[in-house]
């Protein structure tokens, strides 16, 4: 199962398509491009494996592997990327602004349950991220 975000980077932050087989499912609000910085900025594009992440504060979410200079970088709800992130993404079913949008549970609800399917079916997940 292959993911594609496609960015928009902006110096306020960094907002995104995804896709899964050329069909849209919604929008992706990040910190701006602050050279792969920690806690400040997105991460650079390349593709990556997910993996499924349990914690007490976001429950099941997904992992991003292997992010260079980087750990812990995570997909989770979020619907203010300065306010809520520190490097990781955010689906977003609404964009509101730049690193804002609306209803991030719903669209994460639903990406989760897509691909904690894949991974019940041993499929790998990739993420690819290009602008």
């Amino acid at each position: 199962m292959t993911l594609l975000l496609n960015r928009t980077y902006l110096k306020e932050g960094t907002n995104g398509v995804l896709f899964y087989k050329g069909q849209f499912l919604g929008f992706v609000i990040e910190l701006p491009w602050i050279d792969n910085k920690r806690n400040i900025s997105c991460i650079p594009e390349g593709v990556y494996n997910l993996k499924p992440r349990f914690s007490k504060k976001f429950k099941h979410h997904l992992l991003i592997e292997n992010v260079p200079g980087r750990s812990l970088i995570l997909i989770h709800p979020a619907n203010d990327a300065k306010k809520e992130l520190k490097g990781c993404l955010a689906p977003v079913s609404t964009l509101t602004g730049i690193g804002k949008g609306l209803k991030s549970t719903p669209l994460f609800q639903k990406i989760i349950s897509s691909c904690y399917q894949a991974f019940d079916r041993k499929e790998t997940i990739t993420l690819t991220i290009t602008s």
